[in-house]
């Protein structure tokens, strides 16, 4: 036998008041008179009552939910890439924190990005974050153009004007070439992200400007931050190169994929080939050897994120269109 669910009438007349109070009280109503209030909210925790989330939202017009869109198909967010598992990480701590539910939106395919538009521009949620952005994605202008709060991870490329919190890419990449020229290392090449993506394009342009400023030629392979780039990467630049003395690479797995390439080729780590990386996931602290890298604040940036994107909701506060997290060059013993 099941128990019938407290309804909204049952509430009113254990605290002795109208079904309308206690609806304005369950929906957060400041108008009513304190006693009123706690009378309500002790005759909900006698019930056990719970309220309708369809009938609240026509109430609040809000569904209290918040999408995350990653633009990237299932495999790789659930792949061995620790970044997007961190920007979640950060993202549902902070609306766990402001009692929203989040909803977590995939978006590999034209066909995908169809379905997460008509999904958000019909209300399904408040708002939207992208956890990150390839080219000129026109999906964030779309939906701010019809209303909806957007907040990005990392700058959207093409001149968009959706506001985005991001990292300190060049100038952490420019720290860490630095690190490699002082130490008299020469042959510094570099093992790029995706060039339509603004972390692998601004990484990019911090190797070259430091490179230049120091006088040194540039030796350039481009991957996809995934540590099977990186290994074909690393055996590319060998092979353009067999004197390089050293390899910044645009992110942890890529280095990661650069140190089994270096070490098949039987290229000593630091001797023969500095190894530096960005993201400083934890198991870089556990390579061989482990693995000087830019930190970058992902979890903050999650968390970051979703601040921003619930002030954008809520309407409160000053918020900055553009947020940038510092980074930090963390030495360790492969460079």
């Amino acid at each position: 036998m099941t128990r019938d669910r407290p309804t909204l009438e049952a509430v009113a007349r254990r605290a002795g008041v109208s079904r309308a109070t206690v609806s304005r009280v369950v929906n957060g109503s400041t108008s009513v008179a304190a006693g009123i209030r706690e009378a309500v909210h002790r005759a909900v925790d006698e019930l056990g009552y719970v309220p309708n989330q369809a009938a609240r939202s026509l109430v609040t017009q809000r569904t209290e939910s918040v999408a995350l869109i990653v633009p990237e198909t299932a495999n790789r967010v659930f792949s061995d890439d620790l970044f997007f598992p961190a920007i979640i990480r950060g993202v549902g701590a902070e609306l766990e924190a402001a009692d929203k539910q989040l909803v977590l939106m995939m978006t590999g395919s034209a066909k995908s990005h169809d379905r997460v538009e008509r999904y958000a521009a019909a209300g399904h949620v408040d708002g939207v974050m992208f956890a990150s952005v390839h080219g000129s994605d026109p999906l964030p202008g779309a939906l701010v153009r019809l209303g909806v709060p957007v907040v990005c991870s990392g700058r959207p490329i093409g001149g968009t004007t959706v506001p985005y919190v991001d990292v300190d890419h060049f100038g952490g990449v420019a720290h860490a070439v630095r690190h490699l020229v002082a130490l008299g290392r020469r042959r510094i090449a570099t093992i790029a992200g995706p060039q339509d993506m603004v972390a692998g394009i601004d990484r990019l342009a911090g190797y070259r400007s430091t490179l230049a400023n120091a006088g040194l030629a540039e030796h350039v392979a481009i991957g996809d931050f995934t540590r099977e780039s990186g290994i074909a990467a690393m055996k590319s630049l060998l092979a353009g190169d067999p004197a390089l003395d050293a390899v910044f690479a645009a992110s942890d797995m890529m280095a990661h994929g650069a140190l089994l390439a270096l070490r098949d080729a039987g290229r000593r780590v630091p001797d023969d080939v500095a190894v530096i990386g960005f993201d400083d996931f934890e198991i870089s602290r556990y390579s061989e050897p482990p693995l000087t890298t830019v930190r970058q604040p992902i979890v903050d940036a999650g968390r970051t994120l979703a601040r921003q994107v619930l002030g954008l909701i809520d309407g409160s506060g000053e918020l900055s269109d553009a947020v940038i997290l510092p980074t930090e060059l963390v030495v360790r013993e492969s460079a």
